[in-house]
């Protein structure tokens, strides 16, 4: 890390104990390694909506290195390609925003056109009270197999 960032427990003791990525009460996890872990996000009508999570707390990609970047873009990656896989939704959504919530994340969100909001962002007013069939039949143990399968391939195959 650039500087000297604590890890996510020091940064957590020392200043921020309320923040809800550094200190969880319930997640869904799907993969997780030092650096980050990927888990469902349980969003309201986006059942297999995924959040990246760097383990740290930091607020910005540009408060990691070049090679911290790469890692966390790979796992960002391979989870859209996992849901694509899995899902064949009309489109995925990246989103790093972090105005609520100043850890860095990504949000994964794979889109239908008949999702409750499509096509307009998934925090919006919903259009429609409808959940996709691809969503309300994945499994929680197919979508970790998979993205497990996308990480262990080698980066361009």
């Amino acid at each position: 890390m650039t500087g000297a960032v604590a890890t996510r427990a020091e940064f957590c003791r020392m200043h921020l104990t309320d923040c809800p990525l550094c200190q969880p009460v319930s997640e869904t996890p799907l993969w997780q390694d030092t650096h980050c872990r990927v888990i469902l996000a349980h969003e309201t009508g986006y059942p297999v909506l995924c959040r990246v999570i760097w383990q740290a707390h930091v607020r910005e990609m540009t408060d990691l290195n070049a090679s911290q970047q790469a890692h966390l873009m790979r796992v960002v990656f391979a989870t859209e390609r996992a849901l694509r896989t899995l899902l064949q939704p009309d489109k995925v959504n990246l989103a790093s925003l972090g105005n609520l919530v100043p850890h860095l994340h990504w949000h994964v969100i794979p889109r239908f056109r008949d999702d409750r909001n499509f096509p307009d962002p998934i925090w919006s007013v919903p259009r429609r009270n409808t959940t996709p069939d691809a969503v309300k039949t994945l499994s929680t143990d197919a979508l970790c197999r998979e993205l497990g399968l996308e990480l262990t391939r080698q980066p361009g195959t």
